[in-house]
């Protein structure tokens, strides 16, 4: 049944790329291309939903350059059909070969993955995903990335960015584009740093829009060793440019990406103290807060 979605050389070349998988660098990953049957890939760009019809509200509560539908199964016959797809045992199966990850869970509710549009001006900071299932007692384990995009060329921005360490790496360990059906697996872990570079405008009459379909894997149990205390996605945000040396002089596409990476810090920063103070104030609500409330007082009391 997969073969009318899936490409059939994906499944008979299956141990090859597993071998490919497990020796990438920096993290295990993989990058097939033409995954998809041809004809299907064709009909999911033609159903791929209007970016208003998704979700393009960002985290500052405003309507930005990114949308999402979660929802697949209601965006057409050939995304049901996927879903169908993804979730059946031959597939799971064909995955787990592939990447050496036994026994992967499908997520029926696509929470964070589906359809995903950005438009030009969008980026992705370099970031570890959310380790665990939002309402499972899941371990998060695959992303599965298809990329929907024609003639797609990597001086546009939105490549995929793989990092060794975003904390002190000026630039990624691999670069990938997201031209069409190219499909991306990669492993979730504590060091699979991940992110995409800023889509740049095109010729001045349209705006780029770079769609993916994006797939999330877990299990029940994981190795013991790759464990880690649950914990949400880790944007860490880009460090300064290798140019960026004693003597050089900044040209005024210098002073414009500087200023771009401090208000980038400042917009994290901000989102870090509302997370903070949400917190702190939802402490204090309700008789929990009440308890809690009383009971810092005899701390503060006793330790004095």
């Amino acid at each position: 049944m997969i073969d009318q979605v899936f490409n059939s050389d994906v499944s008979r070349d299956a141990a090859r790329l597993g071998t490919r998988f497990a020796e990438a660098q920096p993290f295990r990953h993989i990058v097939i291309e033409n995954f998809l049957a041809p004809d299907f890939a064709r009909r999911l760009l033609d159903e791929f939903p209007a970016f208003e019809r998704g979700n393009n509200i960002g985290d500052d509560g405003r309507p930005g350059g990114k949308s999402t539908v979660e929802r697949m199964s209601v965006l057409g016959a050939h995304y049901r059909e996927l879903d169908t797809a993804i979730q059946s045992a031959e597939f799971l199966k064909l995955i787990g070969t592939i990447t050496g990850i036994d026994d992967l869970l499908y997520d029926p509710f696509y929470l964070g993955g589906g359809t995903h549009e950005n438009r030009s001006g969008q980026l992705l900071q370099a970031h570890i995903d959310f380790n665990y299932h939002p309402s499972e007692r899941w371990h998060r384990r695959l992303n599965l990335i298809v990329y929907l995009n024609h003639g797609w060329e990597e001086g546009w921005g939105g490549n995929l960015e793989l990092w060794r360490d975003p904390y002190t790496d000026a630039k990624p360990a691999a670069r990938i584009a997201p031209v069409f059906n190219r499909c991306v697996i990669f492993e979730t872990t504590e060091h699979s740093w991940h992110g995409f570079d800023m889509i740049v405008s095109g010729d001045g009459q349209t705006l780029r829009s770079r769609k993916s379909v994006a797939l999330y894997f877990y299990t029940k149990n994981r190795p013991e060793q790759e464990a880690a205390g649950k914990h949400s996605t880790h944007y860490v945000n880009r460090q300064l440019p290798e140019r960026y040396v004693a003597g050089h002089t900044l040209s005024a596409a210098d002073v414009a990406e500087l200023r771009d990476l401090i208000a980038h810090r400042d917009n994290r920063l901000q989102q870090l103290f509302a997370e903070n103070a949400n917190l702190l104030q939802a402490q204090e609500r309700g008789l929990s807060g009440k308890l809690l409330y009383l009971l810092k007082r005899l701390y503060v009391r006793y330790r004095r």
